[in-house]
């Protein structure tokens, strides 16, 4: 049987789900990389997007509307991997199994008694497609101690290993700029969530202007920097912090901006260009500090050309690229961080690296409901 997966990711812009379907590689016995044999993205409406994101930053949430939306949630991804067999050519009984992030509504890896919760009512996903699921993946690092994110830190290693040649002498970074910006240094073998990726961008950009994202920064362009509402929000304490770190639209959101616009009665453009620079500092800081001479970017964020103009000007000593160097498109490569996962766990391979997300050991990351 053929080595097929199918990778799902709903991520914090909450935007719709990526899906992929991937065939690992052999050769000569050894794992030699994975190709994309189909790959779609299904916004979500803006209905159902309103009250995924309302259930995200509520601080408590009706059972019944948290069950709905889990069963919702399912019936969208099994749609998805319906349309990407169909696309494809491909069945259900040609597929080992779908790993499937679900959607994070909680996550506090901090508290004295830590959690993370991503909602999808998996069962029904497998009843709906007839396909295995592999999901929760997160839960098992912080029971060891760890944050459970960012994840994608040992599937990038990974993907370096069998579809690059990294070069020792210099650091090189992927970094995902999806609702949250996370960073991996591929020769040093960490990683960390740097902070607001898209997610206060998208948020000031809608409220503004009814459209989901800042198409390519075009109504940053128009705006100014504001010196002094970048300096409150970088007095954050989270910038500052060490690794490993994570953390999620729980915290980074408009309850976290909004004081911080009080100093300022500029345009909303010069507030839309200060969130952009926001984003890029703070990518741009970790790259300088750790001497990064190559970075591949990957996530929605990396479409925002203002974005990694900033990004550049900040960083000059780091050459830019995408993850399309090194074979994957940068839209894709976190759905397909979750079917690798889901190929892991059911190989008995461990999913996270600790020095990432401050876990005990490695460990065998997700839950399995077979077909």
């Amino acid at each position: 049987m053929r080595d097929i997966y199918i990778g799902l990711m709903s991520g914090t812009s909450a935007d719709g789900v990526d899906a992929v379907l991937i065939e690992f590689i052999r050769e000569d016995g050894k794992h030699s990389g994975f190709h994309i044999l189909h790959a779609l993205d299904m916004p979500y409406q803006a209905s159902f997007r309103k009250e995924l994101l309302k259930l995200a930053l509520a601080p408590s949430c009706d059972k019944a509307i948290l069950a709905t939306i889990s069963g919702q949630l399912a019936d969208l991804f099994a749609e998805a991997v319906a349309r990407l067999l169909q696309e494809s050519k491909f069945s259900a009984d040609q597929v080992i199994a779908i790993g499937s992030h679900g959607h994070t509504i909680d996550h506090a890896p901090n508290n004295p008694l830590a959690y993370t919760l991503q909602i999808t009512d998996h069962a029904r996903l497998v009843e709906k497609t007839g396909i295995s699921v592999v999901c929760d993946f997160r839960s098992r690092d912080i029971a060891a101690g760890g944050q459970g994110a960012p994840l994608v830190p040992a599937f990038h290693q990974w993907l370096f290993t069998h579809q690059a040649r990294p070069d020792t002498n210099s650091e090189q970074a992927i970094i995902n700029i999806g609702g949250i910006s996370n960073l991996t240094l591929v020769n040093a073998g960490l990683g960390f969530d740097c902070g607001p990726g898209n997610c206060l961008i998208d948020y000031w950009h809608q409220l503004n202007t009814g459209d989901n994202f800042d198409h390519a920064g075009k109504s940053a362009r128009k705006g100014q920097l504001i010196p002094e509402l970048l300096s409150a929000m970088l007095e954050d304490p989270y910038f500052s912090q060490q690794a490993p770190k994570s953390t999620g639209r729980e915290y980074f959101n408009q309850e976290w901006l909004n004081p911080k616009l009080e100093l300022s009665n500029n345009r909303w453009q010069d507030i839309a260009f200060t969130l952009t620079v926001l984003t890029a500092r703070i990518i741009a800081d970790q790259i300088n500090f750790y001497s990064c001479e190559e970075v591949f970017l990957c996530g929605g964020g990396s479409h925002n050309t203002l974005l990694i103009e900033q990004i550049e000007q900040l960083a000059p000593g780091a050459s830019l690229k995408t993850t399309a160097d090194l074979g994957v498109a940068p839209d894709w490569v976190e759905a397909a961080a979750f079917a690798w996962l889901a190929r892991q766990t059911l190989n008995n391979l461990p999913g996270n690296l600790p020095s990432a997300t401050g876990a005990k050991g490695e460990r065998i990351l997700g839950a399995i409901y077979p077909a």
